[in-house]
């Protein structure tokens, strides 16, 4: 029987897309580079900083000036938190329906507590959140699975009795690692890499309410 819900932040509750997406933008205009569009970039906003300063510049982690470029890229979305960023249709009726079952729901996330606080504080209602979990709470962030299990710590409820909500393959890699069911939010970013059908998953979803249908079949 479930007993709660976890879920990812990023592209499974919030379309952050657009800021993750312009904070970029607004650093290539740093360096008098061209814009990129939204559609090139909306893929990426699972990946956060990586994946956008690899987008942009062409830079991975071993390259010299890639800390300082993210250092620069932290910067400019800090400056857009929420500038653009969304729920996604149908979250808010989700969330209000898990209440009403008596399920409590938590965010794990691997954006940073210096951003995920703010954000989820200026996104009502994520900010009834019983629990959050950031990219920094734990020394390994997903794909491993110490979030998610100090997740459950957190609301007190087992592993197996609760289920992990993501649009990301190491969303599913960290729930089967912590012994949750793993649900794909296909509605989200979905990377690059290999397609959701093959992820360790036990169910995928269209859209945030498609939740409802897991909980009451």
């Amino acid at each position: 029987m479930i007993q709660g819900v976890l879920f990812d932040l990023d592209g499974t509750l919030a379309d952050t897309a657009p800021d993750l997406g312009g904070a970029l933008n607004d650093l290539l205009s740093r360096y008098d580079k061209a814009p990129l569009p939204q559609p090139m970039l909306r893929p990426l906003a699972s990946s956060g900083a990586r994946g956008m300063i690899l987008q942009g510049f062409g830079l991975t982690p071993s390259d010299p000036y890639f800390e300082e470029l993210r250092d620069e890229y932290l910067e400019c979305y800090a400056a857009r938190l929420v500038r653009d960023s969304v729920l996604f249709p149908g979250v808010e009726n989700l969330l209000d329906s898990l209440e009403r079952m008596g399920l409590p729901w938590g965010i794990v996330t691997n954006k940073f507590k210096r951003f995920a606080e703010p954000l989820v504080a200026l996104m009502p209602p994520l900010d009834r959140a019983a629990c959050l979990v950031c990219g920094d709470t734990y020394a390994r962030p997903k794909p491993y699975p110490d979030p998610l299990i100090g997740a459950a710590e957190l609301i007190h409820l087992p592993v197996a009795h609760l289920l992990y909500v993501g649009d990301d393959e190491r969303d599913m890699v960290a729930a089967e690692a912590a012994g949750m069911k793993g649900v794909v939010a296909r509605y989200g970013y979905l990377g690059n890499g290999a397609p959701p059908e093959a992820w360790p998953a036990h169910h995928h979803i269209d859209d945030p309410e498609g939740l409802l249908s897991i909980l009451n079949p």
